[in-house]
């Protein structure tokens, strides 16, 4: 994915596209692994929504974003992706 692209299009199981903008990206030294965080394109800011998040690889995403996501499976690894997406929105809202 390329760094300045901060939209992304999903497909969901009925086939209807959907578009997603970037919140945040970031590497785990624990994990070894790239996630990104995404929320619906065109939400407003008082507006609450629900956020994804993905491992991703940044080399697959610049040739096809869609292709380098991959669910997260791991209840500890959820947990660490939380702590980061929280510590995120703490830091937006000082």
């Amino acid at each position: 994915m390329d760094e300045e692209q901060d939209i992304i299009t999903l497909v969901d199981d009925n086939g209807d596209e959907q578009l997603f903008e970037v919140l945040f990206t970031f590497k785990s030294e624990e994990y070894g692994k790239s996630y990104i965080i995404l929320y619906p394109a065109g939400s407003g800011e008082d507006e609450e929504v629900e956020m994804l998040a993905y491992i991703f690889d940044p080399e697959e995403t610049q040739i096809a974003p869609e292709g380098g996501l991959t669910p997260i499976e791991d209840d500890a690894e959820w947990a660490m992706v939380e702590e980061h997406l929280n510590q995120f929105l703490d830091e937006q809202e000082n």
